[in-house]
């Protein structure tokens, strides 16, 4: 099993690629929609959440307000720091007893704080990090999202720089162009690895 760390900034298309992979037999998990699943109530974040930021942050029926939460972190990079120190190890647990579930031979675990985390790199055999220039991300945000151009850039300034991410990347994936020039590169990395993972079971069998 190889298992693949995936990231970028907001807007570079890591769920594509994630979606493309899955589409060719790769097991994928998204640690954001792993990140809503444990600030439910009974879940490991939740008593945190609401002890950390107050009552104010649920609505009528109990559940977190994640837009009303995320207005006040993305705000201020303090509560943001302390939102994530409760959340990233949950994500992280849940994550690690996903993968050892996990049966396919690739598994991509899509985390927008992978790097900056630092929990689940370590579960990592390789770090694909995802670009595309910023008017690129911005248009699709809007266009896919209806996000405002001012929220988006908040979000962006609480983010590490994609510079940063690739210092650190076993691949870089370059999304500023079409998709289908996305597929075609996602293509031929994905054969690669898997005629190398076909040559190394032949190998083992001789």
């Amino acid at each position: 099993m190889r298992i693949i760390g995936l990231t970028g900034n907001i807007g570079s298309g890591k769920s594509t690629v994630a979606s493309y992979l899955a589409s060719k037999g790769a097991y994928t998990l998204d640690a954001d929609k792993i990140a809503h699943e444990v600030i439910l109530p009974g879940e490991p974040a939740y008593e945190s959440i609401v002890g950390n930021f107050g009552s104010s942050i649920l609505k009528s029926d109990g559940l977190i307000d994640r837009q009303g939460l995320a207005a006040i972190v993305f705000a201020d990079r303090e509560r943001l720091a302390t939102l994530e120190g409760i959340i990233h190890p949950a994500v992280a647990n849940r994550v690690r007893e996903l993968v050892g579930q996990a049966t396919a031979p690739v598994v991509i675990i899509e985390a927008i704080k992978l790097l900056e985390a630092g929990r689940l790199v370590g579960l990592c055999d390789e770090i694909w990090v995802v670009t595309a220039d910023e008017e690129t991300m911005l248009r699709r945000l809007v266009d896919a999202r209806g996000m405002n151009p001012d929220d988006i850039r908040r979000r962006m300034a609480v983010q590490s720089s994609q510079e940063e991410k690739m210092s650190r990347a076993t691949r870089v994936i370059r999304n500023s162009g079409t998709s289908a020039e996305l597929y075609a590169q996602l293509d031929e990395i994905w054969d690669g690895m898997t005629a190398g993972s076909a040559m190394a079971t032949r190998a083992g069998q001789t």
